[in-house]
């Protein structure tokens, strides 16, 4: 028996039960109405039904009549024959959606979960355990991002990758959202590189305790504060405040964002036909997030935003690897195999046993640094990108086009004094012949070695016989 007429069985017992105390004049019609939950007139209406009909008089004429809203029969056959055969595996909400936009389906998501779990091509969903409750949303956005990557098969036919996935806490928006082969410092970079570079700082990053994050002496201990990792020591850089979460359920908006990610992505992928990490990158830049913002974003608890600008900071020079190496006696820094030479510098003529930092950057390139000044850039291989940054270089060819012209000018002015015959003599020499006669001991004639010069210079002589003459 289904319900409704169960329902209806019980109502006409308890109508008639209270008719008959209404007719022996027990209740009045406002009292039976109130029994039996209607009016006044709807009671009135049901007695004269009773009266003429009897029982049958009170069954709902609508049980067994088709619904003037219901779907039709080729209708239910066509979404039946489209979950088969295209979107077998998504949920009822997301097949709901593809319904509605892409082949024009007007009705109601919750008919289509029930038509899906009539026809046995979608289970229904267990029961919920015990609540818990939510921690509030930060209420600007800026003011926490949450950073994790999710193994999973992404790509039909492919091995797993890691999506790494940065979102804000205050409206669950997606910021960056890209497929590597394997998590670590170099994709976390790469994050904030889009993330900071297009927004600007965040208040505080919420991550899981992974090595690349943190450093954990002990397995599931507390996170050691004093010896920072890489990305630790760039967010300490950049005054952002790093929060280490204890367990997934403190992560639970990201647990819950990749839950959806890995519903969805894997059958958009499909349905887009792409096969390859790159081509997946890219349409999930370009196409999947702004929709799946625009689906699931919610909005702040407050207007504005957290997030802090600084354009005079270069990015890409924190939020990369720094390692300290000490410059060999072959001008060259030792590397990860790799034998990095130091170009030509106009500071110095070499840096050996100078110690220089290498910067790794996310794409695999490489930079020298001695304090603020860039030594040379190399690609991943090693292989120098230039002979010196272009500052260096610029400095480096003024200076030496200034030397040049200034020992032009000096040679040119030498050339002029001994070229004319009337060059004036040194102020600071003796005359010639001055000391022929001077002869104050033995040996000191023109001619001898231990000849000592006039203490009188010719500017000396000249100045005394002007003042002599005025």
């Amino acid at each position: 028996m289904r319900r409704t007429e169960a329902h209806q069985g019980i109502r006409m017992l308890k109508f008639v039960d209270v008719f008959g105390r209404w007719d022996s004049l027990e209740l009045n019609q406002q009292e039976a109405a109130e029994l039996l939950g209607m009016g006044e007139r709807t009671f009135r209406r049901w007695c004269r039904r009773y009266e003429e009909e009897g029982e049958a008089g009170l069954l709902d004429r609508r049980i067994g009549k088709t619904s003037g809203k219901r779907v039709p029969v080729d209708r239910c056959d066509e979404v039946e024959e489209l979950y088969r055969t295209r979107y077998s595996g998504f949920t009822a909400r997301h097949f709901h959606e593809h319904l509605v936009r892409d082949h024009w389906f007007t009705w109601s998501y919750s008919w289509t979960k029930t038509f899906l779990q009539s026809r046995n091509l979608l289970a229904k969903a267990p029961r919920r355990g015990a609540h818990r409750r939510k921690r509030p949303r930060r209420p600007l956005p800026g003011m926490m991002l949450h950073q994790d990557a999710s193994r999973h098969a992404w790509l039909e036919g492919e091995p797993p990758l890691d999506l790494v996935v940065t979102m804000d806490d205050a409206t669950n928006e997606i910021y960056s959202a890209f497929l590597v082969e394997e998590e670590s410092t170099a994709s976390t970079f790469q994050a904030f590189l889009e993330v900071f570079g297009r927004k600007g700082l965040p208040l505080s990053m919420y991550t899981d305790r992974g090595s690349h994050y943190f450093h954990t002496p002990e397995a599931g201990g507390k996170v050691d504060r004093d010896r920072l990792t890489q990305v630790g020591r760039a967010l300490a850089h950049l005054g952002i405040e790093h929060i280490a979460a204890y367990s997934p359920q403190a992560r639970g908006r990201s647990e819950r964002m990749f839950g959806t990610l890995q519903d969805r992505v894997p059958k958009e992928l499909v349905l887009a036909g792409i096969t390859t990490m790159d081509a997946a990158n890219s349409w999930l830049r370009d196409t999947y997030i702004p929709a799946h913002n625009a689906r699931f974003a919610v909005k702040a608890e407050q207007e504005g935003n957290a997030f802090v600008e600084v354009p005079t900071l270069d990015l890409a020079e924190v939020l990369c690897v720094h390692e300290e190496r000490v410059v060999g006696n072959n001008n060259c820094v030792p590397f990860l195999n790799r034998s990095l030479q130091i170009p030509e510098s106009p500071l110095r003529a070499h840096f050996v046993k100078a110690t220089v930092k290498v910067h790794q950057y996310p794409d695999g390139q490489l930079a020298i640094f001695h304090g603020r000044l860039c030594l040379g850039r190399y690609d991943s291989d090693g292989v120098l990108l230039g002979d010196l940054p272009a500052s260096s270089t610029t400095a480096a060819s003024s200076r030496r086009q200034t030397g040049a012209v200034l020992g032009a000018v000096k040679d040119a002015s030498r050339r002029a004094a001994v070229a004319s015959p009337r060059a004036r003599p040194s102020l600071t020499s003796p005359a010639l012949g001055t000391h022929a006669n001077a002869r104050s001991a033995p040996g000191n004639g023109a001619l001898g070695l231990t000849r000592k010069s006039s203490s009188e210079t010719p500017l000396l002589r000249q100045t005394k016989q002007k003042r002599a003459a005025t």
